[in-house]
């Protein structure tokens, strides 16, 4: 006799920061459609998170989700406890809630095949979405990331005397490394909007999924990074790829992102209340 749970749904608890990539699982899980927690942590003056952090995950990074899952009854009436699940890293968080929690932010791997699972047989809308899972992170994010890093170079922590020396290298750096990589994730994007599936308004198709979820958060930052370039840069994106910030708008204006975005904002006023 197989066992059964006591509960219905397990306790979700996302360790949410500011200025991170938290703010996406907040619209993730609210696609989900689970009840969930927001345990709320701000950066430091030195934009650090906090090392309570560290005592949910050893990396202290945001963000974290937690799943404490229901008891089980045995057969013979002996109740078991399951462990405490902690999910790092926002593919993994994301793969783990949406096979468990969320298939429809996933597209069908395969269609109709009477030879089972073969290599080479699943759709483009799975394959799309797997590769951009990982892609957000792993090829988009890094040269958003060496964009806010050379701002530092060019801001107020740089000791006065030796900023222009400074932010001439950034400078450099930013048009000749960060300015490229953009626009070639920027030419790639467009290119799978596109050609997306079925004429879909997706990257994976025609309806929202967990890797449209996951690449908002790169995408809602280049109009800042853009700027870093100086004044005769910002706009440039958005003129060089309409059909790319076109689906960005799209983004910021699902429903989901918006009870997402006022989730937050209502948790962030009670705080400071």
């Amino acid at each position: 006799m197989a066992a059964t749970t006591t509960d219905q749904h397990p306790k979700i608890t996302l360790y949410w920061l500011n200025d991170s990539r938290a703010q996406r699982m907040v619209w993730l899980l609210e696609e989900l459609g689970v009840p969930y927690d927001v345990n709320m942590f701000h950066r430091s003056k030195d934009m650090l998170a906090p090392a309570e952090l560290q005592q949910i995950h050893p990396l202290g990074k945001s963000p974290i989700v937690t799943i404490q899952p229901t008891t089980t009854t045995e057969p013979g009436g002996g109740v078991m406890p399951r462990r405490l699940i902690v999910l790092a890293e926002s593919p993994f968080i994301a793969q783990y809630l949406c096979d468990h929690f969320g298939k429809h932010l996933v597209p069908n791997k395969y269609k109709n095949l009477d030879g089972g699972e073969l290599g080479g047989a699943e759709t483009d809308e799975w394959m799309r979405h797997q590769h951009l899972l990982y892609y957000s992170e792993g090829s988009l994010m890094p040269p958003l990331l060496v964009a806010l890093i050379l701002s530092i170079l060019s801001g107020p922590k740089i000791p006065f005397f030796i900023r222009p020396i400074t932010s001439t290298v950034a400078g450099k750096v930013h048009n000749s490394f960060v300015v490229p990589n953009i626009e070639n994730h920027c030419a790639f994007l467009q290119q799978l909007l596109e050609t997306s599936p079925n004429g879909g308004q997706y990257l994976c198709g025609g309806k929202l999924t967990a890797a449209d979820i996951l690449i908002s958060y790169p995408l809602l930052n280049l109009p800042r990074v853009e700027a870093l370039g100086g004044e005769s840069q910002k706009g440039k994106l958005k003129e060089k790829f309409p059909k790319l910030f076109e689906y960005i708008a799209r983004l910021e204006e699902h429903e989901g992102y918006k009870r997402a975005d006022k989730k937050i904002k209502e948790l962030e006023a009670k705080q400071k209340d």
